[in-house]
């Protein structure tokens, strides 16, 4: 698939729509993480501040790293909101998480990027992805990752925007 420009949201999610759990990611495969990082490479990423807190390594490097909260943290931009930190980027944007972000980021993306996991999670901290409104977004094909036949990716595009909105 080639690389979409604009403004996405960017996610793994497991059958179940878990994306985190208490603070962490509970799947490591190093293909979605190295395509996160290739898509990712020299934007704009914009995070909530457990997502932040969760990096091990901050910032992300080559990328314009982005904290939506409301305090300030030393050594990160910060914004209080979405649509004041967009107002402030240029180029590609990709929101990559949390739920909170994800579901705020909802009404500002272009696209949503998702990556589908095998792996089954239940548990009492589980983190879910917000419902895709099929009214909004349109689901394109589910394909398999070509390094790791286990991942399946699916973009969703938006819909045409209502002339009214």
């Amino acid at each position: 698939m080639s690389q979409v420009h604009g403004r996405g949201i960017i996610a793994a999610v497991s059958s179940e729509g878990v994306i985190g759990v208490d603070g962490r990611i509970p799947w490591r495969y190093s293909e979605d993480f190295k395509r996160f990082k290739r898509l990712t490479l020299g934007s704009t990423i914009i995070m909530g501040r457990l997502t932040w807190e969760s990096l091990p390594k901050k910032p992300l490097v080559d990328r314009r790293n982005v904290v939506i909260t409301r305090r300030q943290i030393d050594g990160v931009e910060c914004f209080p909101d979405i649509a004041s930190a967009l107002a402030t980027c240029e180029g590609d944007v990709w929101f990559i998480g949390g739920a909170r972000i994800y579901e705020d980021a909802m009404r500002f993306a272009d696209f949503i990027d998702l990556t589908y996991v095998p792996d089954r999670v239940e548990a009492p901290g589980a983190v879910y992805f917000p419902e895709i409104d099929e009214a909004i977004w349109e689901a394109g094909r589910l394909e398999p990752d070509p390094e790791n036949h286990q991942l399946k990716r699916r973009v969703y595009r938006r819909r045409k925007r209502d002339s009214s909105e």
